[in-house]
């Protein structure tokens, strides 16, 4: 018989049923209501689809999107967590390319997002009682869409067991990043795979308390922590950006035990900054929506260590490994170096191994990208990340460079095939490259060389509101006209030359 998977909203009401589950604005759910809440999304779920069948949600932070989650899980469907920052084209993508049965989503963003068919309010109202199904540890739980290169977002398929197996990866740190009287800011979007595993999964996996932020206010986000209690915060380096620079941190701020940064790079002059405003060392992680989503961490290296993303989770095996297949390093074992020339790479650091890509293999990865599992794990379990690192002489790891062109704006994954493929949609427009520039705050963010033609030539003004209708927020570039693009003698374009 099949493992069944696990509920863990279920195990949270049987272990604390008292005991606060989630806080958001004046409301306070206990984990016995939030169970009795799932059950009830569940019923609606299952009477109204079939195993198996996608179920997306367009919902921010809130009470309804956690039932939606739990309760879709609990039905045995597959959850499509899709970002209500989106514009119409890109949830209408979202919802295609995943075949949705069903949408839950709120009567604002359905009229803006001219939504109809398949829609239902996130009340659940009416719910049948319907049977719900026994659902197995390797059944599909989430589709997580995340940037492709051919320039439309791709979903992650994660099963059940995966996004478990993380939890677990997680548990044999010590001391531990979360427990059970932890009380836990979750401000990082759910669409997200760190905000949906990382921070809402981990605080159900330990029946602990989720205090929910819809949207981030830093003033308003450390008055929340101060009244609240907060213990711990799972958060992105935008976040401890603001936060350092306001007077009041230290004393909201001087109650936690806990502060994890991932999503993307975060610099040693904030995290010096929030420890001397604190008293609080930022752990650092990294990771990938494939991989449910935490490889590495510094909260298993040196925890006040800058600049490092630490070392793999207990459960995960990685590797730096060359272009041509070769291991410099697992698990801080190095082997014969070879040549990385082709990498273009930054050389390492003295005493340490030279880059290789971060492959990894370990129980929390996808089973390849929807719908026919293409680009997964191979037969032996490795996948590579992409991402190019080195072991420091301590055996810390250092994130280099990536051998994509991914951009990462405050931890989301921005592809420039997808911004060039609306630049090159505009009429007088004849072609474009975008490459990613340094930000202060969001980390890195996307710009934009485009050459236009006819009369008049637009305006970058033009060319913004054009991106603006197609392109969520934060995707959105900064546009420079130019009268021609670099090339190779191959015709390809340099974009190094742009960067």
């Amino acid at each position: 018989m099949e493992e069944p998977a696990p509920d863990p909203v279920a195990h949270a009401a049987a272990r604390r049923p008292d005991a606060a589950a989630l806080i958001a604005g004046d409301t306070v759910l206990t984990w016995a209501d939030l169970d009795a809440k799932v059950t009830v999304a569940a019923r609606f779920v299952a009477a109204r689809t079939a195993p198996g069948d996608r179920v997306a949600s367009v919902l921010g932070n809130t009470v309804d999107f956690v039932v939606t989650w739990f309760g879709t899980l609990r039905a045995g469907r597959v959850a499509v967590p899709i970002n209500p920052g989106y514009t119409a084209d890109e949830v209408r993508h979202a919802i295609t390319d995943a075949g949705c049965a069903l949408i839950v989503i709120g009567q604002t963003d359905q009229v803006r997002l001219g939504l109809t068919a398949l829609c239902v309010a996130p009340e659940f109202d009416g719910a049948a009682a319907a049977d719900l199904p026994a659902v197995a540890a390797g059944d599909l739980a989430v589709l997580l869409y995340t940037s492709g290169t051919s320039g439309r977002p791709k979903a992650a398929m994660l099963t059940h067991a995966a996004l478990a197996a993380n939890h677990e990866q997680l548990d044999r740190i010590e001391p531990p990043v979360i427990g059970p009287d932890d009380v836990v800011l979750l401000a990082v979007p759910f669409f997200h795979a760190y905000g949906l595993n990382t921070g809402l999964g981990s605080v159900a996996h330990h029946a602990a308390t989720g205090v929910l932020v819809d949207r981030f206010d830093p003033a308003a986000t450390l008055d929340l922590i101060a009244e609240r209690g907060v213990t711990v915060v799972v958060g992105v380096p935008g976040m401890y950006q603001a936060w350092s620079r306001l007077p009041a941190a230290g004393e909201a701020l001087g109650g936690l035990r806990t502060a994890v940064c991932g999503a993307a790079p975060l610099d040693q002059a904030t995290a010096a900054r929030f420890r001397a405003a604190t008293g609080t060392t930022i752990l650092i992680g990294y990771g990938l929506t494939e991989c449910a989503p935490v490889l590495t961490t510094t909260a298993v290296s040196d925890r006040g260590k800058t600049g490092s993303i630490g070392r793999p989770l207990p459960g995960v095996e990685l590797s730096l490994r060359t272009k041509n297949g070769f291991d410099l390093w697992r698990d801080g074992t190095a082997s014969p170096e070879e040549d990385l020339a082709e990498l273009d790479l930054a050389p390492a650091a003295s005493a340490g191994t030279d880059p290789g890509e971060i492959v990894v293999r370990g129980p929390n990865l996808f089973a390849g990208y929807w719908p026919d599992g293409r680009d997964g794990p191979d037969s032996d379990g490795w996948w590579a990340t992409g991402d190019i690192a080195y072991a420091d002489g301590e055996g810390d790891l250092i994130l280099v460079d990536r051998i994509g062109e991914l951009i990462l704006v405050n931890g989301f994954n921005v592809y420039p095939a997808e911004i060039e493929r609306v630049l090159d949609a505009h009429p007088r427009v004849a072609e474009s490259a975008v490459v990613a520039r340094p930000d202060r705050d969001a980390g890195q963010r996307p710009h934009a060389y485009v050459v236009a033609v006819g009369e008049p030539v637009p305006s970058t003004t033009e060319l913004q509101v054009h991106c603006a209708a197609r392109l969520a927020r934060f995707k959105l570039p900064t546009i420079e006209l130019v009268a021609a693009l670099p090339r190779s003698l191959s015709g390809k374009i340099r974009k190094r030359e742009l960067s």
